[in-house]
């Protein structure tokens, strides 16, 4: 089978509250509701629902949008938000009518909860209408729709081959960039405060990015291409709220435009002007909210802060291990901010437990969780002064703190918590010359700390003690260590 993805990093989204305001402000959504408070008994739509022609420019004039063509394009655009999400409701002509009959409309459904809705039942509006811009995000335009007239064949239905257009194939494209950008975002810390370079979002969709030295000029060509469909895209998707788009400089798309280096968002010498030229595009906070909605639909696990608030310690602490650190700390305080101080920290203690591989982190995340507790959880501290597996944590968190009366640890601790502490670093794949120092500098405090630290009863004993062999800057030191490793896999 093949290894699973690894888990998204948690998103940082504002609340329900905010996030529907937003989504009420989002300049398509707002026209969708304008037209289906004016639409009336009068209002006549065509077969599929559309507008008619002859009140196009009337919708566009309600709107405030041009008079022209761009005009009635977005009206129309507006309209099908309308219906797609409920705000007003399409009677199809009476059973018997001529075939030219047309349709009408009235109030749907789902207009009152604009104003009476709570901010969940706003959210879920728009999502509908999210639905509807990115399907027509993935339909390509055509400048002229006299071009179609030999596509359609008696069905009504539209000859997708002869255009060389797989609907199913572009609907997948649009979700890739979606998710890419999604992930991106994501990565820089989960709030979508920067900008991600068009160019680079391209290349993400044509080369991966672990694969990708110099580019080629088929690879930039491939680029190139794949921005120009980025950039018609989020052109329709930004009147919806889902990002801030600062679309390709139009000077930039002459004949003798240089094609973009795919990896340019990085390069040094770059000026970050000359990057923006080629578009920048960011996640809004609604945008973060709409496309996780779209990808815990299809099966991804996309985290979002607050979701452990909950869970016991031990999800807690098993979780917020592949959080980034700010991240970690936001879902730790959330988590906290639920429970009395004593007990959360008894909770985390009890949660932090256990022999198998993941415990060791887990007790590194619950020495950090503990010091946003305080002075609060001392008593829940000094009860696990004893345990084998707490005692040493707990010793280290009453000595930072400057606790009093803190007893010795026996020698046997001592060995675990060094070997339990290596453990959790290397678990957490943090700076690699970190890890040496902290190395180092542990093993260093006792003399002969191989010839014992092989009886060391851990489960990552031999696992570590081969770590420090192959990091020890001493060869003298980094021999004894691989000794003692051999001699923890035999006694194991």
């Amino acid at each position: 089978m093949p290894a699973s993805p690894p888990p998204l990093p948690p998103v940082r989204l504002p609340s329900d509250a905010v996030l529907a305001r937003d989504a009420l402000a989002a300049p398509l959504l707002t026209r969708a509701v304008r037209l289906a408070r004016w639409a009336g008994p009068a209002t006549r739509v065509g077969a599929g629902g559309e507008l008619v022609d002859a009140q196009l420019a009337e919708a566009a004039s309600v709107l405030g949008l041009p008079d022209d063509e761009d005009g009635e394009a977005d009206a129309s655009e507006a309209w099908r938000v309308a219906v797609d999400t409920g705000l007003v409701t399409v009677r199809d002509p009476e059973a018997g009518a001529e075939a030219d009959e047309e349709g009408t409309v009235e109030p749907g459904g789902m207009l009152p909860l604009v104003t009476g809705g709570a901010p969940r039942d706003v959210l879920g509006l728009w999502l509908d209408g999210l639905e509807t811009v990115c399907a027509d995000a993935a339909t390509p335009f055509f400048d002229d729709p006299e071009a179609l007239t030999g596509l359609v064949g008696e069905d009504g239905e539209i000859d997708f081959e002869a255009l060389d257009w797989d609907p199913e194939a572009e609907a997948e494209f649009l979700d890739g960039v979606l998710a890419n950008l999604y992930l991106l975002t994501v990565a820089e810390g989960g709030s979508g405060d920067a900008p991600v370079p068009l160019p680079a979002l391209a290349a993400s969709m044509v080369v991966p990015p672990d694969d990708m030295g110099e580019p080629s000029d088929a690879v930039l060509e491939q680029v190139s291409e794949v921005m120009m469909r980025l950039d018609d895209q989020f052109r329709l998707l930004e009147p919806m709220g889902v990002v801030e788009y600062r679309p390709v400089d139009e000077a930039l798309l002459g004949e003798d435009a240089q094609e973009p280096d795919a990896g340019a968002a990085g390069a040094p010498d770059v000026d970050d002007e000359d990057v923006a030229r080629y578009g920048l595009v960011r996640l809004t906070p609604l945008g973060l909210y709409g496309i996780r909605s779209r990808l815990l639909e299809s099966g991804v696990d996309a985290p979002a802060v607050g979701d452990l608030a909950e869970r016991d310690a031990a999800a807690l602490l098993t979780a917020v291990a592949a959080f980034p650190q700010d991240a970690a700390r936001a879902e730790t305080e959330l988590w906290l901010a639920r429970r009395a101080p004593l007990a959360a920290a008894r909770e985390l203690l009890a949660g932090a437990k256990g022999a198998d591989a993941a415990g060791p982190l887990r007790r590194l995340h619950c020495q950090q969780a503990l010091a946003l507790v305080g002075a609060d959880a001392e008593p829940a501290v000094r009860e696990v002064l004893d345990d084998p597996e707490l005692g040493g944590l707990a010793r280290v968190w009453l000595v930072e703190r400057g606790a009093p009366s803190v007893p010795a640890p026996p020698e046997e601790m001592v060995f675990w918590l060094t070997v339990d502490t290596i453990a959790a670093q290397l678990a957490a794949d943090g700076d690699l010359s970190e890890l040496t120092d902290l190395i180092e500098g542990l093993t260093g405090r006792h003399s002969g700390f191989f010839e014992q630290a092989w009886r060391v009863d851990h489960p990552a004993t031999a696992e570590v003690l081969e770590a420090v062999g192959r990091l020890h800057r001493d060869r003298r030191l980094a021999k004894d260590a691989r000794k003692a490793a051999f001699k923890a896999r035999s006694r194991a």
